[in-house]
């Protein structure tokens, strides 16, 4: 079984600052006030796994993930997202071998970034890698 262990988000929608959420115990929902964040942690876990879809993500383009800027704080030129999984059971592996990063970690990060021009990059424990990947 794969275990969630942390998201971080930087300049992603509504998170200006630099934000992570632990996840220690197993979680099945996410509550809080309106306005907390709750859609865009939702909408960030589909982001950094590779959805396409800006309809569904609640955007037109990359731009639209990107912070705009609030009365204290500045706006951002990236998004940026990354989800920690526990790989202690090697969950996680390729199996095309021309990948040429190794999962044989016990945790594995995957990020994506989006930046103002609407580039995206996208690794895996730190190496930069393709979406298909």
């Amino acid at each position: 079984m794969m275990t969630l262990k942390e998201i971080e988000l930087l300049g992603f929608k509504s998170f200006g600052k630099k934000s992570a959420v632990s996840f220690t115990t197993p979680v099945t929902a996410v509550v809080g006030p309106n306005g907390s964040g709750k859609s865009n942690i939702v909408e960030a876990i589909r982001f950094v796994l590779g959805e396409q879809s800006m309809k569904s993500l609640r955007g037109k383009g990359g731009s639209d993930f990107i912070f705009k800027g609030s009365k204290g704080l500045s706006s951002s030129n990236r998004a940026l997202v990354s989800i920690t999984f526990d790989n202690s059971k090697k969950i996680f592996s390729f199996t095309n071998s021309g990948i040429g990063i190794s999962l044989d970690y016990d945790e594995v990060t995957i990020s994506r970034e989006v930046f103002s021009d609407g580039v995206n990059k996208y690794s895996i424990n730190g190496t930069e890698v393709r979406l298909k990947d």
